[in-house]
């Protein structure tokens, strides 16, 4: 009988927290490994990772949640390394064998780059329009049609009945061929000129060769995903082919990147201040007036002091029930609570200028938690990776009183999983390598449209060298990043499980802020009755307060706020 595999879990101290060795570092996890093995899957998420990590130098890297953008990098690299040198093989194939088969392979130039396009032509969208569909279509089978017409010349100038000149009868006449020839004859024959049959026979092998060598890229891409992108093999990353490429440039960046990805202090770009946390996700402002409770003592109230009344009851999701007993699998033992900086990259003229150091961010952290600043702000970071670091759930948290009002910003962010062509990189792999009968169809399929392939391979390859040769990167002044390599894999939703694990997170961790926040305000000397006994959010996204009292506060853009004495709670805002 067989079970369902569970990943291995780690014992636990008596008190709930985790025992054992630390979590997986973000060089090894699952998120790194699938995001590697599709820069092997996807060129266009390759080119995408190349121009974000390497060409644009300038740009700071996105906060890389559980995962490493620089050995991403490194693969995305080498990808492209190998691809480059298969295509300028099968170009060099398709002209040697064009000069030699007396240009019978030119044939195949054209449909080629249609078969090639049609992909281009669709884009990338599910439903893309009508027309750039109906376009696709007709280059698809315009294509295939005159495909099939070019392998129809060739192996009738290779079986003697093309090429060469044309015979003629004692019967024919001036103005025509024997009346045996046929239409399709007199095609091939005034296709082929005066090719001789070795030519098309060179021609056939010359294909053949192509189909090699088709077969052989996509069987060292096959066996890069089933061997040093294995999930037994991956974490050794010092074994790593990738990671020992002697590019100075490459090394330089690698550095940077490792430098700039986990740091709390965070160089945002002022459009796309969370970049890298993935979607937003129900964000909502509370304003609530502080009223001095009559009955209390006053005391000083901070940021800092609400902060800290907050922090340990967010640590406290970690621990277990009491009688759940050591095997507890819940994923928020791992939550990870800390804080983070977040400042404009503008006005930096180098890229190692940002101030990265500890005693750095530990001065920056000290003036923007009690700072409203409009640029410069301080975020309590709450953030639950679950499905082995695939699905990130982050909640940033930031409190400031101004004028006796406590202002209360919770902006949630959820990271999708992986994109599920990356997530069966393996199985693809399995699939590839131990079926003979399918690897030698499919790379026969795309003997017809390897020289299109070839050549826009090659087009992008110029194109990114001359963009790095004149675009003058490496003395640009420093830019926020413009978009996260992890974001570009997100799949467009997760699954039903993961879906509800999302609100469970986002729930439980927004019900202990509202909770500390009362205590704190409590503490504080000043009224709340039950300032949020429980938050829930709804599909509109508004936000339910089961009860509260002698308070003002609002949500949303169109929340009104209206204080009630004496009632059972506040009435709804109109929107």
């Amino acid at each position: 009988m067989s079970t369902a595999f569970v990943p291995q879990q780690q014992p636990q101290h008596p008190d709930g927290t985790p025992d054992g060795p630390p979590p997986v570092p973000p060089y090894a996890s699952e998120a790194s490994r699938l995001l590697c093995a599709g820069t092997y899957l996807d060129p266009g998420y390759r080119d995408r990772v190349i121009e974000e990590l390497y060409l644009h130098e300038q740009r700071v890297v996105a906060p890389s949640l559980g995962f490493d953008a620089a050995r991403v990098l490194a693969h995305a690299l080498r990808a492209r390394r190998l691809e480059m040198l298969w295509a300028a093989a099968v170009v060099g194939l398709w002209i040697v064998g064009a000069l030699i088969s007396g240009n019978l392979l030119l044939y195949f130039v054209w449909p080629s780059l249609m078969l090639a396009a049609a992909p281009l032509l669709r884009g990338r969208d599910a439903r893309p329009p009508w027309y750039r569909s109906l376009v696709a279509f007709v280059a698809r089978w315009g294509g295939r049609v005159v495909t099939v017409f070019a392998f129809v010349t060739l192996f009738s100038v290779a079986l003697g009945e093309g090429g060469g000149e044309p015979s003629y009868s004692s019967s024919s006449s001036s103005y025509g061929y024997s009346g045996d020839e046929d239409v399709l004859g007199a095609l091939t024959r005034g296709f082929s000129g005066d090719a001789k049959p070795w030519q098309g026979w060179f021609g056939i092998g010359v294909l053949v060769v192509i189909g090699l060598c088709v077969a052989g890229r996509r069987t060292q891409f096959a066996r890069v995903l089933a061997a040093e992108l294995s999930p037994a093999r991956f974490p050794d990353a010092a074994g790593d082919p990738a990671e020992r490429h002697e590019g100075t440039r490459f090394r330089r960046l690698s550095q940077r990147i490792r430098l700039e990805q986990h740091t709390p202090l965070v160089m945002y770009h002022e459009a796309r201040p969370f970049c890298g946390a993935g979607t937003a996700y129900d964000t909502w402002v509370l304003a609530v007036e502080l009223r001095p409770d009559e009955d209390a003592d006053q005391q000083p109230l901070s940021n800092r002091a609400i902060l800290d009344r907050v922090r340990p009851l967010i640590e406290q999701l970690r621990l277990p029930a009491e009688h759940a007993g050591p095997g507890v699998r819940d994923r928020l033992r791992r939550l990870e609570i800390d804080e983070c900086v977040f400042l404009p990259v503008e006005g930096l003229l180098r890229r190692d200028q940002a101030p990265y150091g500890p005693a750095d961010f530990e001065q920056h952290r000290t003036r923007a938690v009690e700072e409203g600043g409009e640029k410069r702000r301080h975020f309590l970071r709450v953030r639950v990776a679950g499905w082995e670091e695939e699905l990130v759930v982050t909640v940033f948290v930031r409190v400031h009183t101004q004028g006796r009002m406590l202002m209360l910003e919770i902006a949630p962010h959820v990271l999708l999983p992986v994109r599920a062509d990356f997530k069966d990189a393996d199985r693809t792999a399995h699939q590839f390598l131990h079926d003979l009968t399918g690897r030698i169809a499919g790379s026969a399929v795309l003997v017809p449209r390897s020289a299109g392939d070839s050549l826009i391979t090659l087009g992008r390859g110029a194109a990114y060298l001359w963009r790095l040769l004149t675009g003058g990167h490496a003395h640009a002044l420093p830019d926020g990043p413009a978009l996260s390599v992890r974001e570009l894999a997100a799949a467009p939703a997760g699954s039903t499980f993961q879906d509800m694990d999302v609100a469970r997170y986002l729930r439980s961790v927004q019900d202990r802020i509202s909770r500390g926040v009362r205590l704190a305000l409590g503490e504080a000397g000043y009224e709340t009755g039950e300032f949020v006994q429980k938050i829930v959010n709804i599909s509109s996204g508004a936000v339910h307060i089961g009860r509260a009292d002698n308070s003002s506060f609002a949500f949303g853009d169109h929340a009104r706020a209206e204080t009630t004495t004496g009632g059972p709670g506040l009435r709804k805002g109109s929107d």
